[in-house]
Formats: structure tokens, C-alpha cells, sequence
């Protein structure tokens, strides 16, 4: 197994956040083989084979949407600002920043600091 989704020892890392981590990578490595498959179909000419690859490509979307809700289901702060950008109408950006103001971060990056990341907002709210 590869350690590259680490950028702390893993041998100091609670188990449950190295479990993150895994999935994490999990979820990377399914959004990627959607992409490839999604190439694939667009170029294949064989309808069998094309059968074949999109039901490939579905359970991508089911392993990449399981990895998902695993880890939004460890992280409350993301799960909420997820609800307030998923499956809404009108503009994502807005939605986004209205999320992130929901969940008490600010807009863009949160803490409402002028130039801040959000990431001194984010303390005690991760795993």
C-alpha cells in the first residue's frame, strides 16, 4: 500500500485520521477513473464494448458517491456546506459562499478575514 496520501508520518496519525486519508484517495482515485472512462466513451465505436464501459463507469459513480458520504458523514463543517451547494438551483459560486456563511466560516475561505485561507476558522471542526 502507498503512503503518498500522507504529509504527516502516518506512524503519528490517529487511526481514524489515517482512515480519512484512505478514503480521501479513494474518492481522488474514483473522480479520476470517471474522467478516463468518460474519454473512453467519447471516442469508442463498438456499441457492445460501449455497453461495457458505461456500466463500468456507473459503479464509479456509486464507489465515488459512497466514498463521499463516508467522509461527510466524519466531517459535520463540510457535510453542512455540501447540503447548501448539492443539488441546488441557480448560481454554484453563490450557493458556495452562502453555504460557507452557514456553516459560521465566512465567505471565501471563511473567518472573514481580508486575505485569510479559513483555515484558523476550521479549528476543532475537522475529525
Amino acid at each position: 500500500m502507498g503512503f503518498d496520501q500522507y504529509h504527516e508520518p502516518p506512524e503519528e496519525l490517529p487511526a481514524r485520521t489515517r482512515t480519512f486519508a484512505r478514503l480521501c484517495a479513494s474518492l481522488t482515485e474514483e473522480a479520476e477513473a470517471i474522467g478516463w472512462y468518460e474519454q473512453r466513451l467519447a471516442v469508442e465505436q463498438d456499441p457492445e464494448a460501449l455497453a461495457v464501459m458505461r456500466n463500468a463507469q456507473t459503479e464509479e459513480f456509486k464507489h465515488f458517491a459512497m466514498d463521499l458520504e463516508f467522509l461527510l458523514r466524519r466531517t459535520p463543517v463540510w457535510r453542512e456546506i455540501a447540503r447548501g451547494v448539492l443539488f441546488q438551483e441557480g448560481d454554484i459560486v453563490e450557493a458556495g459562499e452562502e453555504a460557507e456563511e452557514g456553516a459560521g466560516l465566512g465567505g471565501s475561505g471563511g473567518g472573514g478575514q481580508p486575505g485569510s485561507l479559513g483555515i484558523g476558522s476550521l479549528k476543532g471542526a475537522g475529525l
